[in-house]
C-alpha cells in the first residue's frame, strides 16, 4: 500500500517483534532452530505486546533459510501460534547472495508471509520487491545508509512500499539521534506520510527505540537486535524485550499528554 493513505496522527506506535534474526541458537537459550518452539515464544511475545512478528525461518540445521519448505513450515508454525498477527520475513542477501537464485526460491514459495523486508543497499532489491508486490507480499524498505537511501529514492516501487525501515547499526549512543534523523529527514522529502519504522541494534536498539516513542515513529525489539535489557541485564526472551518495550511506549505516551 502507498504511504499517503496514512494519517499518521490517527495511529498507535506499531511494536514488532524481531524474535530470532541471523543468530544462532547458541547464542541465547530462548533462541531456537525449531519452527514450533520459536512459534510459542512468538505468541508470549504478542501477550506481552507485540502487534506484528518479524521471523528469519530456518533450515535443519539451524541457518537463514528461503527455502519454499522452510519458509512454509515457520510460517505455518507462527500463524497457528498467533493467529490474525501479521507475520514478516527476510529476503536478505547473505542467506542467497545470487540475485536470480535469490528471486527463484521467493518465486517457489507456497506458503506466504503478510510483508517481507528487502535491503536497499543489497544487489536486486528492485527485482526483489516487484516480485513480492506481484505476490501480494507487502515490502518493508530496509534502509542502513546513504547507498541504501538513494537506490530506494529512484525505485520504481519505492511508493508502493509498506513501510521504511530505518535501522541503526551498532553505533554509540551519542550518534544516534543525529544519524536517525538524517534519515528519517531524506524519506520524507520523498514520501511524506509512509509511515516509518525505526530500530537499532545492540548499542543502539534502545536509544532507537525509545527515539522512535518521541518521534512517534513505529519500531520493534527482540532478540534479533538486542540480548540486553535496558539496564544491561540479559534479557531471558522476547516477551520479557517486548514487555519492557510496551512500558517504554505507554509512558511516552502518557507523558506527551500530559
Amino acid at each position: 500500500m502507498g504511504g499517503d493513505s496514512l494519517d499518521r496522527s490517527d495511529r498507535r506506535m506499531l511494536l514488532q517483534a524481531c524474535i530470532n534474526g541471523a543468530r544462532s541458537a547458541t547464542e541465547h537459550p530462548a533462541l531456537s532452530a525449531d519452527a514450533a518452539l520459536s512459534a510459542a515464544d512468538a505468541a508470549r511475545a504478542v501477550a506481552a505486546g507485540a502487534t506484528e512478528i518479524h521471523v528469519h525461518p530456518k533450515d535443519a540445521a539451524g541457518r537463514d533459510s528461503l527455502a519454499a519448505a522452510d519458509v512454509g513450515r515457520w510460517l505455518r508454525a507462527l500463524r497457528a501460534a498467533c493467529p490474525e498477527v501479521p507475520i514478516g520475513v527476510t529476503t536478505g542477501a547473505w542467506i542467497e547472495p545470487d540475485v536470480e537464485r535469490r528471486l527463484a526460491a521467493i518465486s517457489e514459495w507456497t506458503d506466504l508471509p503478510d510483508f517481507a523486508s528487502v535491503n536497499w543497499h543489497e544487489a536486486g532489491a528492485d527485482d526483489v520487491a516487484e516480485l513480492l508486490l506481484s505476490r501480494g507480499v507487502g515490502v518493508e524498505a530496509g534502509i542502513w545508509d546513504a547507498t541504501g537511501l538513494e537506490a530506494w529514492t529512484q525505485s520504481p516501487v519505492r511508493n508502493r512500499c509498506t513501510r521504511v525501515l530505518i535501522e541503526l547499526p551498532d553505533e554509540a549512543v551519542e550518534v544516534v539521534r543525529r544519524h536517525a534523523e538524517g534519515l528519517i529527514a531524506h524519506v520524507r522529502i520523498d514520501e511524506p506520510n509512509i509511515p516509518i519504522l525505526l530500530h537499532g541494534e545492540l548499542r543502539s536498539a534502545w536509544p532507537a527505540f525509545t527515539l522512535a516513542v518521541e518521534l512517534e515513529l513505529d519500531s520493534r525489539i527482540g532478540l534479533e537486535d538486542t540480548l540486553s535489557l535496558p539496564d544491561g541485564r540479559t534479557a531471558p526472551d522476547n516477551a520479557t524485550l517486548v514487555r519492557t518495550a510496551s512500558g517504554i511506549a505507554f509512558a511516552g505516551r502518557r507523558d506527551a499528554a500530559s
